[in-house]
């Protein structure tokens, strides 16, 4: 289903989000299976295995919220923890202060503050290190126009490691992005159209265009509900490559898909098929 119309012009990641969600999200090859549960205090509790290839991955989460503080602990098996601390309103309404790190690296530390106003959005964040990285992203505009830039400077070598602008232009069902990635050596189009509401019926494109080979990767998708619990989706690229999947909602936040992927200019390949099982209580 569609969000709510939300005010102002959201953060840098929600520029082209659109459509890179129609585009990719929920497609995969792997083999996929989580169930979350719930305490009798309310903590969150939240098996996940992944199986690719040969290799299977495993991960625990846990997710304890009290008032506007959240603590999450995931635990994978790869003998990693992740600890993400996120304070909501912290100081001021709107602020939200997030701090993370992975044990046993002792390089992982991360501290980001994000705002979010009617008219701008700023998330900053830097690695808790002797040099750190800081990472800049800022957008003004509101929910029609935004205009945005991501930025990284690298205090131990001091340069700039990452340079991104980006456009998002909201018209009723159509939603428009531009961003320009890498320093400028490849530049990335978006469109998103919702042609029913109804039956969440969408068409999307991105196209990617490489300065420094002129190279060009171009995707269109598509999806539609069959059924009120029941969606379909399937993309193309320029590559011959074609995918589609199906994602039924058994219970509510329940989740069953099966998607698959075919190289239709070597049809003798075996395609790959991917599944998903996500249980909510």
């Amino acid at each position: 289903m569609e969000g709510k119309t939300r005010s102002g012009p959201g953060f840098y990641s929600e520029i082209g989000k659109k459509a890179r969600d129609l585009l990719y999200k929920d497609y995969q090859t792997d083999q996929k299976f989580a169930i979350t549960t719930y305490t009798a205090n309310g903590i969150a509790l939240t098996t996940s295995s992944t199986k690719r290839n040969e290799l299977i991955l495993g991960e625990i989460q846990s997710q304890i919220k009290s008032n506007n503080i959240s603590i999450s602990l995931i635990a994978t098996s790869e003998s990693k923890v992740l600890t993400t601390v996120t304070l909501d309103d912290f100081g001021a309404p709107g602020l939200k202060t997030v701090l993370s790190f992975m044990v046993p690296s002792q390089r992982s530390g991360m501290l980001e503050l994000q705002y979010l106003h009617d008219y701008a959005a700023v998330s900053a964040g830097m690695s808790l290190t002797a040099n750190p990285v800081v990472n800049l992203a800022t957008v003004v505009g509101s929910n029609a126009i935004a205009l945005g830039a991501d930025v990284a400077f690298d205090s131990a070598t001091g340069n700039f490691t990452k340079c991104n602008a980006g456009l998002n232009v909201v018209n009723a069902d159509l939603i428009a992005s531009l961003t320009v990635n890498e320093k400028g050596e490849s530049m990335t189009a978006s469109y998103y159209h919702l042609v029913s509401p109804l039956t969440a019926t969408a068409v999307g494109a991105e196209l990617t265009h490489s300065f420094t080979n002129g190279d060009n990767a171009m995707t269109f998708g598509t999806q539609h509900l069959l059924d009120p619990l029941t969606l379909v989706k399937a993309r193309f690229n320029n590559y011959g490559m074609a995918s589609a999947l199906i994602q039924h909602e058994w219970r509510p936040k329940s989740f069953f898909t099966i998607s698959g992927e075919v190289d239709t200019k070597a049809i003798e390949k075996s395609s790959k098929v991917g599944l998903s099982l996500v249980l909510l209580p």
